[in-house]
């Protein structure tokens, strides 16, 4: 932060999950917490921070084929039919996917978005409880 304050700005992007927007009984309870929390520091840091020329996003990925992933759903195969059938476009997102908004949400196209939580999810938030 202080080196963005010294050259005049700069972009951050907190990397949260879906789970910072609802949570399940899966014993998540930590884990959903700590995304709660970070999209509430993104929403205060970029208030605070916002005259300096500094933004503060964070982006809220679902279900992504990371290796921690890939290694839940080696353990409990059926788990990735029940995503699946959840999950609107019917498949898991690709790392490149949120790479690519990060590297959105960091450049002068995004030069007016700051405090926003941009969710990475192929639609799963929007059918939660459908």
């Amino acid at each position: 932060m202080r080196q963005m304050l010294t050259r005049g700005g700069g972009a951050i992007v907190n990397m949260s999950s879906d789970y910072g927007l609802f949570s399940s009984a899966l014993g998540v309870s930590a884990y959903t917490a700590s995304k709660h929390g970070i999209i509430g520091l993104t929403k205060a840091a970029a208030l605070e921070y916002a005259k300096a020329g500094i933004r503060i996003n964070a982006v809220l990925p679902g279900w992504i084929r990371t290796p921690m992933v890939e290694e839940a759903l080696k353990n409990a195969p059926q788990f990735e039919a029940r995503i699946l059938d959840h999950q609107p476009g019917g498949r898991l997102g690709r790392p490149e996917e949120v790479a690519e908004a990060v590297v959105w949400l960091c450049s002068d196209a995004a030069s007016f978005v700051t405090g926003h939580s941009m969710i990475i999810d192929g639609g799963l938030s929007s059918s939660v409880g459908t």
